[in-house]
């Protein structure tokens, strides 16, 4: 499996509530040539979220079956629910040049990064503060404190991962962020390799680490 000449995989990653399905919706909705790789998942609809548009909404039977069968590229058990990335639409998609976005977390990521000869760029996303965070997750969960906090209790074990990820962007501004993944996109589709600085970095996770 030869991908390089193809389209190119992006990965966005980062604690719940900190904004990286949004920024994924933006990346497609403003950009015609990216894809968004649609997962399954076996938890139930938020309000407004649509089957085959969000997320194909299955059984942890038929969640199963696709495991047994070696049919996803990644696959992780997320807050007592199970997500997974299908192989065959991602590989048609690139096979026409088509860029696909994932919207995964550090397992699946991990999972993606085995694989070779995947052109796989990876970003986590952080929060500016732990209060930003707090109000995100507020907003998406009015009334169910022991879920926000269940989220927040798993802030710590998602933030360790950072450092095997390709590039680190803070989501202050979403526009802002946008903006900083997009032209790191562009310079890789380029050939052009973009650098972080390190030591930066490591001083706002432990910041943000509680």
């Amino acid at each position: 499996m030869n991908l390089k000449e193809k389209g190119k995989m992006f990965v966005l990653s980062s604690p719940s509530g900190v904004g990286k399905t949004t920024l994924t919706k933006k990346l497609v909705k403003n950009n015609s040539n990216f894809i968004i790789s649609i997962s399954h998942t076996t938890r139930k609809p938020r309000p407004g979220e649509l089957n085959e548009k969000d997320y194909y909404f299955v059984n942890k039977n038929e969640f199963n079956k696709l495991v047994e069968g070696n049919n996803f590229f990644e696959h992780a058990e997320i807050f007592n629910n199970y997500y997974g990335t299908l192989k065959q639409p991602v590989l048609k998609n690139i096979s026409i040049g088509k860029d696909v976005l994932f919207d995964i977390d550090w397992q699946g990521t991990q999972q993606l990064k085995k694989i070779k000869n995947l052109a796989l760029t990876t970003f986590f996303i952080l929060p500016p503060n732990i209060q930003a965070l707090k109000g995100r997750l507020f907003n998406r969960h009015k009334g169910q404190e022991n879920l926000i906090e269940q989220r927040m209790k798993k802030f710590n074990e998602e933030i360790s991962h950072w450092k095997e990820y390709d590039y680190i962007i803070v989501n202050d501004d979403l526009d802002e962020c946008y903006n900083n993944i997009l032209n790191i996109i562009i310079s890789k589709k380029k050939g052009i390799e973009q650098t972080q600085k390190t030591d930066d970095i490591e001083k706002k996770v432990k910041e943000l680490i509680q």
